[in-house]
């Protein structure tokens, strides 16, 4: 199988860093499909209203009142890593649906035009550089969404780097890079995140992981054993803060048209490349055969996250296409 190394659209520092990191959920960018997504993601919202989705105290400032912008409306969601990718598409999507999104990254000039794109489609958004590794900038970018939005509801904790390399070539600084953001991110965000979801009465947290739970491929170390400590870890909590109506779950996405699945190929032009990855999903993805977009990942966190998952916590559900299915 031809290696299936993407980006979760997490907090990617600069886009040429040799190590390949991307930004969940995406922890990488759609290969020139933001234009695309959004119009796909905000069509159907703006024309059930969705500039309402400020919340009904903005709606009645304008004379409007309040009325339905989808099922989300009035919902403050936090998302850790959405300036590309899964991420930025799932920001999208929420906001779509009538959601008040802050969202994190550490690529500004990426988090500046992913909160202009959906606040120029109608949308409520708010963008904040933040650093999953460093606990203070968690803290305060939480703090700060809840305080902005008057509470907190959702969180999706998508940030997180990949790479794959033999276990004896990793560098102990890599393998801790790995872990500091896939993993101790994950704990950081959770930690900061509880409180305000308490205070609500409950909520839902949806948190990338990766098809490489199940099963990985060779110089999958570092980046499988994050995703499967974040399945254990999303278990726990599921256990802890059940009985307070916080329901938690792990999206594991499997081979996702980002900037790192791009990047990790030879370079190639925008036709070779289209054709490659209809090549590469016809090849390697046994069940649909094809390589999924970030708003195929959006649609999951977004069902996750609603009260249509109401009875479902502690679990994982891998949207791989069919990748994990085969022998």
């Amino acid at each position: 199988m031809v290696d299936s190394t993407r980006g979760n659209g997490d907090t990617a520092d600069d886009e040429g860093t040799a190590r390949m990191r991307g930004e969940a959920g995406s922890a990488g960018g759609s290969a020139g499909g933001s234009a695309l997504g959004r119009r796909a993601l905000f069509g159907g919202a703006v024309a059930a209203g969705l500039t309402a989705a400020a919340g009904p105290a903005a709606a009645q400032s304008r004379g409007e009142g309040s009325r339905p912008a989808g099922r989300f409306a009035g919902k403050t969601v936090l998302i850790t890593g959405a300036t590309s990718g899964i991420g930025e598409a799932t920001a999208k999507a929420f906001a779509a649906e009538g959601a008040r999104v802050g969202f994190c990254g550490r690529r500004v000039r990426e988090g500046r035009r992913v909160e202009r794109e959906i606040r120029e489609a109608g949308g409520e958004a708010t963008y904040t550089r933040a650093d999953v590794r460093e606990p203070g900038q968690v803290r305060r970018f939480v703090d700060g969404v809840a305080e902005r939005y008057g509470g907190l509801d959702i969180a999706f904790n998508n940030a997180g780097i990949n790479w794959f390399r033999p276990l004896h070539e990793t560098s102990l600084a890599e393998w801790e890079d790995m872990h500091g953001t896939n993993l101790r991110g994950v704990f950081l965000a959770m930690k900061y995140e509880i409180p305000h979801l308490l205070e609500r009465g409950g909520g839902a947290i949806v948190i990338t992981g990766s098809m490489h739970q199940l099963a990985t491929r060779p110089g999958g170390s570092a980046y499988a054993s994050t995703k499967r400590a974040v399945l254990a870890l999303a278990q726990a909590a599921a256990m802890d803060y059940g009985e307070s109506g916080i329901r938690v779950n792990v999206l594991s996405p499997g081979a996702v048209d980002t900037r790192l699945f791009r990047q990790a190929r030879p370079p190639m032009s925008d036709e070779e490349y289209e054709e490659f990855k209809r090549e590469w999903g016809r090849e390697n993805v046994p069940g649909l055969h094809r390589v999924a977009d970030p708003e195929d990942m959006a649609t999951a966190a977004l069902g996750l996250a609603s009260g249509d998952f109401g009875y479902l916590t502690g679990a994982s559900l891998v949207v791989d296409g069919g990748l994990t299915s085969s022998l």
